[in-house]
């Protein structure tokens, strides 16, 4: 008896908790109702075989619960042991046939949405995602409208689309390197995913939409944003320690803002012209520190560095990049280091010879000319205590907004 009426109160428990339960769906912001209504049918189905498994079993609980016989009253083996029955064809048939029923039902609506879900209409504007430990980097077509060539070969960390700089195509292709990409309201947006290194998961939960993004592979769906706003994105697979961090935002405006916004992002070959305008030219007499904190902001986000150091002293995967220059670290030893342009160059060159206390190694290293690197730590001690250079004050994270 004590098992059946602990049986009924999980059954109501149940139910009760999905009725007050906090954690219903976001809003819906794209056209894929069709999503929560997949969602639908899968919990009104399990919840039925839940509900009817659990009251059947405690229905047979108190049915055929074990009873003393009574004081004077003959006892009959029949009437309180279980028949033995090691086969019954017949039932099992019926579960075989119940099971596939249900297995169908939950499984047929989910394959049709599938098969919508990956087919985008043939006017869908086109978007490529990709992702790297840990952040996104998105691209568009150009003024052709088409994706330039790319190549695993050609990726490196000024070329992480790996695009080839002689396809004209490519040229052309508007990159999107900082953490937040737009799209035009009302139309649908094929999104085609890549990794550069291990087992992504774009997700939009208001979108109702994710796909894994496998290393090697293309994958893709679309989506019609329906509202607009600034939505979340974040990582659905754990793709290792900075996993958390790895977050973006999609902002859904009109299509004038989206084209406004748009055509004021810098296509491949426009970088193309400012890395090589950079390598070779030098620095202008009037503002030396600037142009080489510029560079060095530039590099920080095309090489990730912002995905696990932040700049306004809020806690990451790494340390904080605000008040850092000038300070002394401990490090897991016990010992201490005086953050320098010495300390920071050793330690982009080899990350892992020295531990931070109260952070994890994860740094990899990073492929970085001496010019790079110079600009990298320049960006670093512009937000950092003591600047450097005397005549050339520190650019504060405000100024470099």
């Amino acid at each position: 008896m004590i098992m059946a009426v602990v049986l009924i109160v999980i059954v109501a428990a149940a139910l009760l908790f999905h009725l007050i339960s906090p954690w219903w769906t976001t809003p819906l912001a794209s056209n894929w109702g069709q999503m929560d209504d997949m969602l639908t049918v899968t919990l009104v189905i399990t919840g039925i075989f839940f509900v009817g498994i659990n009251l059947f079993l405690a229905w047979m609980l108190v049915r055929f619960r074990h009873r003393e016989p009574l004081p004077g009253a003959a006892f009959h083996a029949t009437g309180h042991t279980a028949a033995y029955l090691p086969e019954n064809k017949k039932l099992e048939r019926w579960l075989i046939i119940g099971t596939g029923v249900a297995i169908m039902i939950l499984l047929a609506p989910g394959l049709l949405v599938y098969a919508a879900y990956v087919r985008p209409p043939p006017d869908a504007l086109i978007l490529e995602v990709l992702g790297q430990q840990w952040q996104w980097r998105y691209r568009f077509a150009g003024a052709d409208g088409k994706l330039g060539a790319s190549s695993i070969g050609l990726v490196s960390p000024t070329n992480p689309f790996g695009l080839s700089p002689v396809d004209p195509a490519a040229q052309g292709n508007i990159l999107i390197t900082g953490g937040e990409v737009h799209l035009p309201l009302g139309r649908p947006v094929k999104f085609l995913f890549r990794s550069n290194d291990v087992l992504h998961d774009f997700y939009v939960p208001q979108f109702r939409a994710r796909m894994n993004m496998v290393p090697g592979m293309v994958t893709s769906f679309w989506l019609t944003p329906t509202r607009a706003g600034k939505y979340e994105v974040m990582c659905a697979q754990l793709c290792g320690l900075g996993h958390a961090n790895m977050r973006s935002y999609v902002v859904v405006e009109s299509e004038a803002e989206f084209q406004r916004w748009l055509h004021s992002q810098p296509s491949f070959g426009a970088l193309l012209a400012s890395a090589n305008a950079s390598n070779t030219q030098t620095a202008s007499p009037g503002s030396p520190a600037a142009q080489l904190i510029a560079r060095g902001q530039a590099l920080a986000h095309s090489k990730a560095c912002v995905a696990c150091h932040s700049v306004d002293g809020s806690a990451s995967v790494g340390p904080t990049w605000k008040g850092l220059f000038g300070k002394t670290e401990t490090m897991a030893d016990g010992s201490a280091a005086h953050v320098d342009a010495a300390y920071l160059q050793a330690f982009i060159r080899d990350p892992q010879s020295r531990v931070i206390k109260g952070f994890t190694p994860i740094m990899p290293k990073i492929e970085m000319s001496d010019a790079e690197l110079a600009a990298l730590i320049a960006y670093i001690q512009s937000y950092g205590v003591t600047p450097a250079d005397p005549a050339a004050p520190a650019t504060t994270a405000a100024a470099q907004k």
